[in-house]
């Protein structure tokens, strides 16, 4: 069976949160879209609060801590990321925005990206596609056609009868789990810590016996 794994990111704050609610929802329409196709998934999910602290001493000192690298190394080696903040004055969430800060800026080249978000209202439903589609580009990754927003409406007790959202949801997931099935990146991902060709020839001299 064909295996892939999918990295899911929730910028949430509060335990629980919206923000990792819909992350979840996104994983799980995945998820099955993927098993339908006969492909075996591996997910796992991050919430950015547990290593904030980590974030902020990475964008003082320079260097991840080992919970932290490992954070990274799940992010940048998966065949898909699946990726939701809360929107806070009309953009991402600063701790969402600091963790991509301290990627390589090449560290996500090519790879398939479902954006998600929540709020309070549906007026700040357009940062998905000025704030956070922006972002994903300039890092050249393959940001899928359909984004998620979730208002706090979208919970509600009207909410099953609309079916905006498990629509979106599920429109969304088609699209992420046909890129996610044809990436291969988790098994050619580069080692981040890695020397390229020309620095490790040129320190080859140096090296002794």
């Amino acid at each position: 069976m064909t295996a892939r794994k999918i990295a899911v990111i929730s910028a949430g704050l509060s335990q629980p949160s919206s923000s990792r609610l819909l992350a979840d929802r996104l994983a799980e329409a995945t998820v099955r879209r993927l098993e339908e196709q006969g492909v075996e998934v591996e997910v796992t999910t991050i919430e950015l609060r547990d290593v904030a602290k980590d974030v902020t001493n990475n964008l003082l000192a320079g260097f991840p801590s080992p919970a932290l690298a490992d954070v990274i190394e799940a992010v940048t080696g998966a065949d898909g990321l699946i990726a939701v903040t809360p929107i806070f004055t009309t953009s991402y969430s600063g701790m969402f925005k600091s963790f991509f800060d301290i990627l390589d800026p090449t560290a996500l080249d090519g790879m398939p990206v479902l954006i998600g978000a929540t709020g309070g209202t549906e007026r700040h439903s357009l940062a998905l596609e000025y704030a956070m589609r922006p972002m994903f580009t300039y890092l050249h990754s393959v940001v899928v056609p359909t984004s998620v927003y979730a208002a706090s409406a979208d919970w509600g007790s009207g909410a099953d009868t609309v079916k905006a959202l498990p629509d979106r949801i599920e429109r969304a997931a088609g699209e992420f789990s046909t890129l996610v099935s044809a990436s291969d990146r988790s098994s050619r991902v580069k080692d981040p810590f890695a020397l390229d060709g020309d620095f490790a020839s040129m320190i080859g001299g140096f090296q002794g016996d």
